[in-house]
């Protein structure tokens, strides 16, 4: 087994960075104003990469900044003076979709790692090859990939791999899919996917004139979510570099759950602890922030119908998170922010990145009445 293994996390704004590096990220992958495929993100100017960068490598957390879409000609304005100021700043990789920058990266920059997004759905050694003669230090392989082909891939590959564990899916091939650009106008790969797959859809007669399907029949095309806490041991095993969740658009309390279980599991699969009972613990803690089924993708094998949601979107949102804590005020009195319906009498949990406490809540008070 790896004796060190990246957990890579990702981070909406600089406050959800914080989050995912207190709770045990070894990494965090972040997404500028530009040039990245999450535009509906928060995503960071270049003076929150600064501050998050600092804020980072005070904790020996590296920060990854994503440069993923797929360039037009007019898309390129900027790019080698945002590459640079990244180089400047400190970033230590950014994630990439496109020749032109990995070589525009490796040519103006000194210190910047190149990493080759998932976006290239990369599935085999001699792609590696390709992209480590272009220059690129690390590859993001495709969702696609099942354990046995990862086996032969890390054993035969040319650069550190990094695969995915948690988070969504893509109905195609890893995100190549122009549903949103022919239904809503809004580029999937230049940032603006309205996640078309998760609709729902009438089903028609062959002469269109007649709708075979009601609300309890419409059709999605939507995969489960992925969440490979049954495979954790594998992908460990195996050799691949870095270990990473999706979701730059999720919550900070979804950030620190998930962080905070999957670091617990790697750590305790590492020293040795029941794999049985690692997974229990992990499944119970993610759980908590699952409004989508989940499933271990293509890892253990080619997913059938049990992969996909067919005529419903997930399992609910779950509404366990109730408030954030600002600031304890002594050992028996804390100032939250209610976020969902609470109530006196209630069980509460109060979690950090190292520590919980469970009590029954026993008085609450407004604060502008204090």
């Amino acid at each position: 087994m790896a004796s060190k293994i990246e957990l890579l996390a990702p981070a909406g704004d600089l406050q959800r960075l914080k989050t995912a590096v207190d709770y045990g990220a070894d990494a965090v992958f972040i997404g500028g104003k530009k040039y990245s495929l999450r535009s509906r993100a928060s995503n960071f100017d270049l003076d929150s990469i600064a501050a998050a960068v600092k804020y980072a490598h005070a904790k020996n957390v590296r920060v990854h900044v994503t440069v993923n879409m797929i360039f037009h000609d007019e898309d390129y304005d900027g790019l080698d003076e945002y590459l640079i100021a990244l180089d400047n700043i400190g970033v230590d990789a950014i994630i990439v979709a496109s020749m032109y920058v990995i070589q525009r990266a490796k040519a103006l920059t000194k210190h910047l790692e190149v990493h080759v997004s998932t976006q290239y759905s990369i599935t085999n050694s001699m792609t590696i090859d390709y992209f480590k003669a272009l220059g690129a230090d690390r590859v993001v392989l495709a969702r696609e990939t099942s354990l046995d082909e990862l086996k032969d891939i890390v054993k035969m590959s040319s650069l550190p791999v990094e695969v995915f564990i948690h988070g969504g899916m893509c109905v195609n091939y890893s995100g190549r899919c122009t549903l949103s650009n022919y239904m809503t106008l809004r580029d999937a790969n230049r940032g603006g996917c309205a996640q078309s797959c998760r609709w729902k859809y009438e089903i028609l007669s062959d002469d269109r004139t007649t709708v075979l399907s009601d609300l309890e029949t419409d059709f999605s095309m939507s995969s489960k979510d992925l969440n490979a806490i049954d495979v954790l041991k594998e992908l460990m095993d195996l050799g691949v570099v870095s270990l990473k969740i999706e979701g730059r658009m999720k919550t900070e309390y979804y950030i620190a759950t998930v962080v905070k279980a999957y670091r617990q599991a790697i750590d305790d699969l590492a020293a040795g602890k029941d794999r049985k009972s690692v997974q229990q613990t992990a499944r119970q803690e993610l759980a908590f922030v699952e409004n989508r089924e989940t499933f271990s993708g293509f890892y253990l094998n080619m997913p059938k119908a049990s992969g996909h949601l067919y005529g419903v979107n997930g399992a609910g949102v779950n509404q366990n998170f109730v408030a954030s804590v600002i600031e304890m005020v002594d050992e028996n009195h804390a100032l939250i922010e209610i976020r969902n319906q609470l109530k006196q009498g209630d069980q509460i949990q109060i979690f950090g990145p190292s520590s919980s406490i469970v009590f029954n809540l026993q008085k609450m008070v407004n604060s502008e009445q204090i």
